[in-house]
């Protein structure tokens, strides 16, 4: 009995050079954003545009990589290619992959973001550390919203070919409908890489890039990194985003301040905006836009407003109050033209820097776009004719906007 027991515990050569399992990490739980990914509209948005595929495909090059080098590669390409394939459909270029209308922002957005799910649950052969996995979800959200892909003309400013940046934004309030379209990332899908005529019969180019609407990539430093290489070789660069019903915007002043509504994440943030050496950080910046040309031009149906109302604490005060001309001195900003959300924030980020710079010439400043609406009755539809045609007059005044910009601050040279 004692020999059989025996032999019952003694392993077997199989069982004596078999290797100990290995552990395999928990799959990484989705974000916020990334779990709405699988409800009907994510999916049905993917699939009438033809990016449903995307993620699939992404999914195998990550399986294929057999080192970090090779998976870096991999990111790049593949989020410079989902770039790519969004400007050109948007542009009319390439097969129009679906159904869907062409200059829509949405298919690129829930394609990124089955490319970060993707990405972030992987787990390959080689060790990954949470360092590295990160750079790489860093490089594909860099290389898939067009930051790494900004070309203007060599030369200096004010010479040729006029130099235009312009950025965007992602579709954002998706927990109030989650089929929103941002018309400012539908514009800058539309407009990149383009040339502009303006009324002097000279060019300008456009380059665009987007951003996505949270509150901690802008706290890390999206902004400035991605346009800061360009900003002193440009001739104009705007902001842009989605405003006021009706109207558009050109916002006067920016604040220092975020109000703490919720972004793609779900995420709040109440305070000072937070950039690097604070204690220069002034309370407001200004637009060098030329918004006298742009308001009194015939730019499309909409009305363009230059506006010039914030909400400030005076000096000396602790309540805030609303200043329908602008900011008075000495005072603690809480909202600026563009309000308290990233809108504003993209603003005042780009035109702080561009005073850091030593660029306070540089014409420059945020645009606010009219809301895009569906048609009246539909409740349910990803798309209407309405909602097209509301799109497509948005975007056709966005580059108007532009174009009356470039040329003013080319006849100011």
């Amino acid at each position: 009995m004692l020999a059989l027991l025996l032999l019952a515990l003694t392993p077997t050569p199989a069982q004596a050079t078999a290797p100990a399992p290995t552990a395999v990490p928990p799959t990484a739980p989705p974000t916020v954003e990334e779990a709405r990914l699988d409800r009907a509209v994510p999916q049905e948005i993917l699939r009438r545009s033809g990016f449903d595929a995307v993620a699939r495909d992404f999914a195998a090059a990550l399986e294929d990589a057999r080192s970090y080098e090779a998976a870096e590669r991999a990111v790049v390409r593949h989020g410079s290619r989902l770039w790519r394939r969004a400007v050109d459909r948007a542009q009319g270029r390439g097969p129009a992959g679906g159904d869907l209308i062409r200059d829509d922002d949405r298919p690129l957005y829930w394609a990124r973001l089955g490319m970060t799910r993707e990405l972030r649950s992987w787990q390959p052969e080689f060790a990954l550390p949470d360092a590295r996995r990160a750079r790489l979800l860093d490089r594909l959200e860099v290389s898939s919203r067009g930051q790494d892909a900004i070309r203007f003309p060599s030369g200096p400013p004010g010479k040729g070919v006029k130099r235009v940046l312009m950025t965007g934004f992602d579709p954002f309030t998706l927990d109030r409908d989650i089929r929103i379209s941002n018309p400012s990332g539908a514009a800058a899908l539309a407009l990149d890489g383009t040339l502009i005529r303006m009324a002097d019969g000279s060019w300008a180019r456009v380059e665009t890039a987007v951003f996505p609407v949270r509150w901690r990539d802008f706290a890390d430093g999206t902004v400035e990194r991605a346009l800061r290489p360009h900003l002193p070789r440009v001739d104009l660069f705007t902001t842009v985003s989605q405003g006021r019903v009706g109207r558009f915007d050109i916002e006067r002043f920016n604040g220092a301040w975020r109000g703490g509504f919720p972004d793609n994440e779900n995420a709040s943030s109440t305070g000072t905006v937070p950039v690097a050496d604070p204690a220069s950080q002034p309370q407001w910046t200004a637009t060098t836009l030329p918004y006298a040309a742009i308001v009194a031009a015939d730019t499309g149906g909409f009305p363009v407003y230059d506006n010039t109302s914030v909400t400030e604490v005076p000096a000396g005060s602790t309540d805030p109050v609303v200043r329908p001309g602008g900011p008075t001195p000495g005072s603690a900003a809480r909202a600026g033209g563009g309000g308290d959300y990233l809108s504003n924030e993209i603003a005042y980020r780009a035109t702080l820097l561009r005073d850091r710079l030593g660029l306070p010439a540089l014409p420059g400043g945020h645009v606010h776009t009219p809301v895009l609406r569906f048609g009246a009755g539909n409740t349910d539809a990803v798309t209407d004719p309405e909602f097209l045609r509301n799109r497509a007059d948005i975007t056709a005044q966005v580059r108007a906007i532009i174009t009356v910009a470039a040329g003013a601050a080319g006849a100011a040279d």
